[in-house]
């Protein structure tokens, strides 16, 4: 990862603003040479954790911005109002073609609104969509969309399976990339007309690997690299799969502390669990991708840590210097003469 990548990146949004991110963005400077970031936000609020974490001034440049959009903000007043919040001007940064991709934690509505407005889709693009990554069998599986559409056309489907295709090739190294549709059942009858109708259509396309239709339980077992559902859908797979994570987590440690045996094993059990929790730990998947756009946008999870928010640059700079809006045009002009 030699190329050079300028990253605007939203400072004041997320759960924890500047005094997760400017940590997060200083780890990652020293890490990666061929990163630039471009601040967007409020230097006052940026102040005391810069102090801390010096940043190499020859690397980085500083864009104000005096408003900030909160959670409970709706995209809509946001288009209308705000005019110089800081998720609005990183995205302008891109768009003035002065930063090559985007990254926020803040309002997940409101980031894609903006982008759609401000940057545009790719030509055909019907509607943008997010994936997001799950942590399956110690590696990643795709999911999209994750709450952008909630009512999609089977053609709107289709789209996501060839940008979710061409992006985890493009940022994975997998040649080809198994697709799934999620159904609730594997066999071709089974699900609604617009399940069906995408299903022939993914079948008709030989520049997809698509694998057919995964069930819920098939997310968890690596059968696919990518599954696309609604956005409904996808949103309650993902808050439910939070949910039972930490669900699970809870129960782990309750049972630990129950056992007088186990509380005097416990630093041989911590000790054997930890690659179990490094790989499962959500914050190395941190950063979901915004699909179909004229530029590259990728989403921090609000209430990410350091470690998170880490991941989510690195995801953000590898999008950016495989060129994704390209890529994924080229790959869907490739599919629709392919129907």
């Amino acid at each position: 990862m030699s190329a050079s990548v300028r990253l605007a990146i939203d400072v004041m949004g997320g759960d924890f603003g500047p005094r997760c991110i400017i940590p997060a963005i200083a780890r990652c400077l020293s890490t990666h040479p061929g990163l630039k970031v471009i601040l967007v936000g409020s230097s006052e609020s940026m102040h005391e954790q810069v102090t801390h974490y010096p940043l190499p001034q020859d690397r980085i440049r500083w864009v104000p911005a005096t408003e900030i959009i909160l959670a409970d903000d709706s995209p809509a007043s946001v288009l209308r109002h705000k005019r110089d919040a800081s998720m609005r001007v990183a995205i302008e940064q891109v768009r003035d073609g002065v930063a090559d991709g985007c990254l926020s934690a803040g309002n997940t509505g409101a980031l894609m609104v903006l982008a759609r407005s401000i940057l545009g889709t790719l030509e055909g693009i019907e509607r943008p969509a997010i994936m997001a990554a799950l942590p399956v069998s110690g590696k990643a599986c795709h999911v999209l969309d994750m709450g952008a559409n909630v009512d999609c056309s089977a053609t709107q489907l289709f789209e996501f399976a060839v940008m979710a295709s061409e992006t985890v090739r493009e940022t994975t190294g997998l040649a080809r990339p198994r697709v799934g549709l999620l159904n609730i059942g594997r066999e071709v009858h089974k699900g609604g007309k617009v399940v069906r109708d995408v299903s022939d259509m993914l079948r008709r396309c030989p520049a997809l690997n698509y694998v057919g239709h995964i069930e819920g339980d098939g997310l968890f077992r690596d059968e696919a690299d990518v599954v696309v559902c609604d956005g409904f859908v996808g949103n309650v797979v993902l808050k439910a799969s939070e949910g039972l994570a930490l669900y699970l987590q809870s129960e782990l440690k309750q049972a630990l502390a129950a056992n007088r045996w186990l509380r005097l094993m416990s630093p041989l059990l911590r000790s054997a669990l930890k690659p179990f929790g490094e790989r499962h730990d959500p914050a190395r998947y941190n950063g979901a991708s915004l699909l179909g756009l004229n530029g590259v946008v990728v989403k921090s999870h609000g209430a990410a840590n350091q470690l998170a928010f880490e991941t989510a640059i690195e995801r953000a700079m590898i999008a950016c210097r495989a060129g994704l809006p390209k890529r994924i045009a080229h790959k869907l002009a490739e599919c629709r003469l392919q129907l």
